[in-house]
């Protein structure tokens, strides 16, 4: 099962998120305005190419966006809204293949009133390229600077970018 929790507590939105569960996704880092996560693409992932559906990479790239658009810890008050997709581009730029560890990188770009900007990079490496499995024992994480990949991951080869724009509602 996708390990959907960062420093023992699981964030708001993945609670009841069957789809991002199903897909396997890992939470490597989280932070204001920031996301990092990771899964492997399953061979009921692939088109009938034989690569990655651009459905799985996108719905990947939207639960990066999901998490940095909205806080692990609403503060008081936070909890009455939602911050949502009000439009994304997507550009693939290489395929991926079955087996291929994804990690994607979201970041905010901009923010302004109810508005947001966001990008994600999504990238591939194979199996074992440089991608931790776990960390040692006593081992802290990786200590980064928001917007940077936690130093033991190694990404691979950037596969899709992916822009979104953000709306903050209220949750009904």
């Amino acid at each position: 099962m996708a390990e959907l929790t960062v420093s023992g507590g699981t964030h708001p939105i993945l609670k009841d998120d069957y789809a991002s569960e199903w897909m396997g996704i890992e939470v490597l880092a989280l932070d204001d305005g920031h996301a990092t996560i990771r899964m492997t693409l399953r061979q009921e992932m692939l088109n009938g190419f034989g690569m990655a559906h651009g459905g799985m990479i996108f719905a990947f790239g939207d639960t990066a966006f999901a998490l940095a658009c909205n806080p692990a810890n609403p503060l008081p008050g936070e909890d009455s809204n939602i911050t949502v997709a009000a439009g994304v581009d997507i550009n693939f730029l290489k395929p991926a293949f079955r087996g291929q560890v994804l990690t994607a990188v979201a970041n905010r770009r901009a923010s302004t009133g109810r508005s947001g900007l966001y990008d994600i990079q999504i990238y591939a490496a194979d199996p074992g390229a440089g991608i931790p499995t776990a960390a040692p024992a006593g081992a802290a994480p990786a200590a980064t600077l928001p917007g940077q990949l936690p130093t033991d991951i190694l990404p691979g080869e950037l596969i899709a970018e992916f822009r979104g724009r953000s709306r903050t509602i209220s949750k009904k």
